[in-house]
Parts: structure tokens; sequence; C-alpha cells
């Protein structure tokens, strides 16, 4: 009886193996062609391949656009684990002003129904186009400028801390090695903002 058991037990294990063998590239190739469509999503005009100088810093990965030669955008692959189901990553775009061009989210396991609103135009839209050195990036319940989505204020402020995040390493790893002549003035200005020049 054990032997048969044991014997059961590493056919299945054998056949385990052989599946994910078999998946792992396909799912692989799929996770990486939706990370090219985000990046395409949240940038704006481009003729360069973002993804051919990948920087990864931090846990975060970086993309630069430009447009026959000089700065287009930048793309952030960002993630939070404060979630109501944990962790979800989103791809953030931002203009070369700091601003916000787009968001796209990547992976998420949010509650159907509510945090999952957070892929809805209603919620995305209120942060395109606003630059997070002036524009609180927290919901309003804490003292910010987003509106929760109802019902799913975890989802909501697990979604500003990914932006943030986003935003803080866009200006740590991207905006200080532009040598565009608003570059210096673009981090000093969050700097002050983050000592309290923001109420």
């Amino acid at each position: 009886m054990l032997l048969s058991l044991l014997i059961i037990s590493a056919g299945m294990s054998g056949a385990l193996g052989f599946v994910y063998s078999l998946t792992k590239g396909p799912i692989e190739i799929a996770n990486k062609q939706a990370e090219v469509q985000a990046i395409k999503e949240v940038l704006p005009t481009f003729d360069n391949d973002p993804t051919a100088e990948l920087k990864s810093i931090d846990g975060l990965d970086y993309y630069v656009a430009t447009i026959q030669g000089q700065p287009a955008g930048y793309a952030v692959k960002t993630f939070t684990d404060k979630g109501f189901s944990g962790k979800f990553t989103l791809m953030v775009g931002f203009k070369p002003d700091g601003s916000i061009n787009n968001i796209s989210v990547l992976d998420q396991k949010e509650t159907p129904g509510l945090g999952t609103k957070m892929k809805e135009p209603k919620f995305r839209n209120q942060f395109l186009d606003k630059n997070p050195a002036i524009f609180t990036l927290k919901v309003k319940k804490d003292g910010g400028q987003v509106d929760a989505i109802t019902a799913a204020t975890i989802s909501s402020r697990a979604y500003c801390d990914a932006v943030q995040k986003a935003y803080h390493g866009f200006l740590q790893n991207l905006a200080k090695n532009d040598e565009s002549p608003d570059s210096d003035s673009l981090v000093s200005d969050t700097t002050n903002l983050s000592k309290g020049g923001q109420k």
C-alpha cells in the first residue's frame, strides 16, 4: 500500500513538473508582452525602444523614452505591498516635467467590484497630468487630493503608495540624470516639499 502511494506521488510530481516546464515559457512571454504594452500605454509619443536600456533599481524597473534623441517620457514599473489582498504592480508614465502621463495596472488581486475599480478610468484619470511635486498622492481621508474608491480605501491608499514610490524613484534615478535645465529645480522643489513646504 505504502509503495503504491509512493509510486503514485512520484508520478504526480513528475507530471506536475512536466506541465510547469511546458507552461513556464509561454507565461513569461505573455507577462513580458503585457509589460511592453503597458509601457506603450503610459508613455507619450516616442521613437526609440524603451526596453533596450532597462534599469532595475531597488525593486523598480525604469524605461526611458526619447523622440529624435530628446527625452520624451519615463515609465516606471512600481509596486506596493499595502493592497487589501497584498502586493500589486503598476506601470506609471511620467512626462519630462514629472507630471503623470498615464497609469496601467499590471497585476492585482484586489476584491472584484471594489478594489479592482482601480483599473477604471474614473479612478485613474484623477492622477493624469498631475505633478506629484504639488499634488498630494494620498486619499482625501488622509489629507491628500485623491478621491478613494468607494468601500475600497485600502486599495486606494495602496495605489497612491505605488505611484508615490514610482515618482520618488523617477526623481532619484531619472530626473537628476536628465541634463535638461529644469531637472535640478525639479529635484530641489520636491525636496523642499518633502521637508514641509506642502501644506
